[in-house]
């Protein structure tokens, strides 16, 4: 038996219709204290809006606590920190969650507050990987991912702006302004 490589896929562009669902927006239900929105724009290299992708979101707790249970610390229960959402028409993805706490660093540091992406789309040989930190967090100074990245000038790509509901998180896949992605 030869076995040969087969041509590369491209995720997509089925993602409306098999990794929705009802409550993927919704990291935390609706009424939640503290719930805040995530919402954003994906846009290619032209600046024109990418309406059949999908955003994944994994993150912490409040209290900087995985529901997992690889988290050294213990599992957290009752929260699910996991959200999914398509974006629409206009290339628009809105996420319920809460804003995540700060988390020890491999170094015994500790990394600032940030929601973990991945973003899936046609054209894309794989997921997109980033990270949204919040604006005004002390702890952006110390974080050992942004004090790391090689063009300190593209740090504010990674960083969120704060809106009447919670806080805005555009994403560019290309072009002068492409939001920093981490090869994972």
């Amino acid at each position: 038996m030869r076995t040969e490589l087969t041509p590369s896929q491209t995720v997509g562009p089925f993602l409306h219709i098999g990794l929705p669902w009802p409550d993927g927006p919704d990291v935390v239900p609706a009424g939640t204290p503290g719930a805040i929105m995530i919402s954003g724009r994906i846009t290619d290299g032209a600046g024109e809006p990418v309406p059949d992708a999908l955003v994944e979101t994994w993150q912490a707790d409040r209290n900087g606590r995985f529901p997992h249970p690889d988290d050294p610390r213990g599992p957290v229960y009752g929260f699910r920190g996991f959200g999914r959402c398509p974006t629409d028409e206009n290339g628009v993805y809105r996420i319920r969650t809460v804003k995540p706490g700060p988390l020890p660093a491999r170094d015994g540091g500790t990394e600032a507050p940030h929601i973990n992406l991945s973003i899936f789309g046609r054209g894309l040989l794989d997921r997109l990987v980033t990270r949204l930190y919040f604006p005004d967090e002390a702890a952006n100074d110390t974080d050992p991912v942004l004090a790391g990245l090689p063009d300190p000038a593209r740090r504010d790509t990674l960083i969120a702006v704060a809106a009447p509901d919670g806080y805005v998180f555009d994403i560019v896949l290309r072009g002068e302004s492409e939001t920093v992605f981490f090869d994972v």
